[in-house]
């Protein structure tokens, strides 16, 4: 993460963006031409570290909002045998998540870049490892199998439709034909864009669909939806068939400072969000998977949905006060 407030500093970080082809709260897979422009933050910029990964972020929130009891929340990922891999794991032991790791050699643990101007972000992410998650090699592994059996709530990042869509279609027909909540992010316009026959794929057995209105844009023209109302978006989005009638698909849609759009039976609501001064906001990375965070936080205790709403805020306005997707020691959320 590369953040510098002072002006000099602020407009030779516009100036990188705009040379390696980096838009504002846009974010992109690295390529090649990406590689030395890690090299080149660390080098000219005051760089922090902290934990990522847009699922292990949201799963961290829960589990922070939740407090107790702890590993109620378990993550599957793939990581490195290195110094990242470490720090991912210790990370996830101080955040109380049960963490299962797919470790691996072939790649070292993934990496993203995060360059923050005012409050603004533009993400660039080197998968490596995150890319090596192999199914058989880890999701078929009876001990690792039997952990998803006993989920109820599950959570998957459309980044990871890059990665392995048979994990996520063996999880998701299972909480389908279990009728357990099976919950999907958009998480980037170049998913809907670029990844949408696997993401299509996946549809059938979403129940809660998040995304932003960025995302929300970007899935509605790819599916020919002739409209940029968000609203009307959430609707058609929540209408696409679905494998498990009994459970109407919701349909999530934050939208930064303005209000949140949400699906509910026929209607569409949209809830503001919490008011923060501009000069409190320290970096807005990690804040779309702060609020699925809030969500779960309350979804899984069969909160209302209004209050999986209100927690999302809640738990969104506190990480974009903090530098990554870190908050406090504990929340302040009634």
């Amino acid at each position: 993460m590369a953040s510098d407030e002072p002006k000099a500093k602020r407009i030779k970080l516009e100036e990188k963006k705009l040379r390696y082809g980096l838009k504002t709260n846009d974010q992109i897979l690295a390529e090649e031409k990406h590689k030395e422009m890690f090299e080149e933050i660390v080098k000219k910029f005051k760089v922090e570290y902290h934990a990522g990964g847009a699922t292990q972020n949201s799963v961290k929130v829960a589990q922070w909002m939740i407090q107790e009891p702890h590993k109620v929340a378990t993550f599957f990922g793939c990581i490195g045998k290195d110094k990242f891999g470490k720090i991912l794991k210790e990370k996830a032991e101080e955040a109380h998540v049960e963490a299962h790791y797919y470790e691996q050699t072939e790649e070292p643990t993934g990496t993203c870049a995060a360059c923050i101007t005012g409050d603004n972000r533009s993400l660039v992410a080197n998968l490596a490892a995150a890319n090596c998650y192999k199914k058989e090699k880890h999701l078929d592994l009876e001990e690792n199998w039997k952990l998803v059996e006993k989920a109820q709530v599950y959570y998957i990042a459309g980044f990871f439709l890059t990665v392995s869509l048979e994990s996520i279609l063996k999880v998701a027909k299972h909480a389908s034909e279990n009728n357990k909540i099976f919950c999907l992010n958009l998480s980037a316009p170049f998913i809907c864009e670029f990844f949408k026959e696997a993401l299509m794929k996946v549809m059938p057995y979403v129940d809660i669909l998040f995304g932003n209105e960025t995302e929300a844009a970007t899935f509605a023209q790819e599916r020919g939806f002739e409209t940029e109302d968000i609203e009307e978006i959430a609707k058609k989005a929540q209408s696409l068939p679905k494998e498990n009638k009994k459970r109407q698909r919701i349909v999530v849609f934050t939208q930064g400072k303005e209000g949140t759009v949400m699906t509910k039976g026929d209607k569409v609501e949209t809830f503001p969000v919490l008011k923060i001064d501009q000069s409190e906001i320290v970096d807005t990375t990690g804040a779309g998977d702060a609020f699925v965070g809030g969500f779960l936080s309350q979804l899984v205790q069969d909160k209302t949905f209004e209050q999986c709403i209100r927690a999302g805020h809640y738990a969104a306005n506190v990480i974009i006060r903090h530098a990554g997707c870190t908050f406090p020691e504990k929340p302040d959320f009634h």
